[in-house]
Formats: C-alpha cells, structure tokens, sequence
C-alpha cells in the first residue's frame, strides 16, 4: 500500500455516485426517447421514418453503452471493501455535493447534518425573562413631626396664654415623645423665654421649622435626614402642659398656618 495514496471514498460514497451517474444515463435515454417521437410525428415519410429510426438506434445504443459502464461501476463500488487508500474519494464527495446542490435531498449524505445559525439561542433562553430592577418607593415630601396625628390650638387662635394669637399648631402629644425632621435640613437650637427649649430645622429653600416647648435635645446642631428624631416633647417655656408647638416661616417671612402647609405636601396631620 503506497502511503502518499489519497484516502478511499467509503461505500456509501460510491452508492451515492453510481446512483448518480445511473440516473443521469437515464435521463439521457428518456430525452432520446422523446426525440425519437418528435421525429416520428413530425416526418411522416418512409425516408424521414428510416432516418429518424437510426439515429434512435444509435442515441440508444450510446445510453445502453453509458448504462453498462454506469452500472458496471455501480458494481465495483459495491463490492470494494471499505479502504481509506481509494484515490476517489474526492470525486465521490463531489457528486454527493452535486446531488444536494441540485435540489435532490435524497441524495445528501447522512453526514451533512445541518448547523444551527450562529445567532440562534435556546428557545429556553429565549423565554427566560430579564430580571426587572425594583424600583425604589418614593420618598415622602413631609413625615409627621410626632408619631400621633391630631391637633390642639391652631393657627390664629385667640387666648390669654399669647400675647397676640397663635402662630403656630399645637400636637397634644405625652412628655418625652420623639420628635422628628419633618424633612432633610440643617438643626440649630436655642432658648427662648415663651418657647422655652427649641429646635428651627432650616430647609434648602430657605424654610425654618420650629419645634418649641421641649425637654431636650438629641440633635444641636449640624445637617439631619428626613425621620431622623432631634428632640423630645417637653413643657418649657410659656406652657401649660406638655406638647409640641410647631411653626413654619418661609424665608424672609412671619410665621403661616402649618395645616394647609402639611396639606399641600401630601400629608395630613389632623
């Protein structure tokens, strides 16, 4: 065995080209055929007859010859042993080629299996769902300053307890209560004499909030987040029992009603 020989076309292979190569002959027997009866009809004429009647013979004594030598490779590639030192494996696997190119998918070989597209996905991964990012809860404008609604002495409320009338709200809420940033600001403290121990939170915007009448403090001073508890309820001051009294002063104002303040920020204190 030489051992530069190139490699032997597998039985299949050979099948495959005989079966090629046959149908091949017979369909160039069956178009001679078919010339032979367009000769026919179209020469009626003893001379025309005869003529027409050999070249059958001949176009067919050509495809018997070309059957023969089809069938007796047909013959060959069946009975030759499966051997990888064949020169004709290369002529084989081109016929196969030949066969699929020519629409015939008989005649593909049982190897050519079909690839998937390179930018296919598992349909698994296909109907997978991408994981949504939750979305965070929106922050509230305003958060109670005290952690029980309702209200005593309002705004603009006439008594002997002021000098003039209230200028603020009133949370009648127990001593030593939490008290708590209403929103996101920057503490002071101070004393007064009538509101007694007090925190002003200063908003961004310039807003003071003042929270008087307590006992102590958490927070003196220095930036606060919006919940974040700074004092306690207490009954310093001008007071005649513990709660919150609470004012809002827009920058560069006198003190407004808290309540429509609360309200048009979404929350309710009463």
């Amino acid at each position: 065995m030489a051992p530069d020989a190139a490699a032997r076309p597998t039985r299949a292979e050979l099948r495959l080209a005989a079966r090629e190569q046959s149908r091949a002959q017979r369909r160039g027997a069956a178009k001679a055929a078919t010339r032979t009866a367009l000769l026919r009809v179209a020469l009626p004429s003893v001379a025309a007859l005869g003529v027409a009647a050999a070249a059958a013979v001949t176009v067919r004594g050509e495809a018997d010859q070309h059957a023969q030598a089809a069938g007796r490779t047909a013959r060959t590639a069946v009975d030759a042993p499966d051997n990888p030192a064949d020169g004709g494996a290369e002529a084989a696997k081109t016929a196969a080629r030949q066969a699929v190119a020519a629409g015939d998918p008989a005649q593909a070989s049982r190897g050519d299996a079909r690839q998937p597209l390179a930018g296919a996905q598992p349909a698994d991964a296909q109907s997978t769902p991408s994981a949504q990012p939750s979305a965070e809860p929106v922050k509230p404008k305003l958060v109670m300053p005290v952690a029980r609604h309702g209200l005593g002495e309002l705004f603009g409320e006439a008594g002997t307890h002021w000098a003039n009338r209230h200028t603020g709200i009133d949370f009648p809420v127990d001593g030593g209560s939490e008290v708590m940033a209403v929103t996101d600001g920057t503490i002071r403290t101070q004393w007064n004499p009538s509101y007694g121990y007090m925190s002003v939170l200063k908003m961004s915007d310039g807003t003071e909030v003042w929270y008087c009448h307590l006992r102590a403090y958490k927070v003196r001073k220095g930036p606060v987040k919006q919940g974040d508890v700074i004092a306690f309820v207490g009954s310093s001051g001008n007071s005649t029992g513990p709660h919150l009294h609470f004012e809002v002063r827009p920058a560069g104002s006198g003190p407004v009603d808290p309540l429509p303040w609360f309200l048009s920020n979404g929350l309710d204190p009463r």
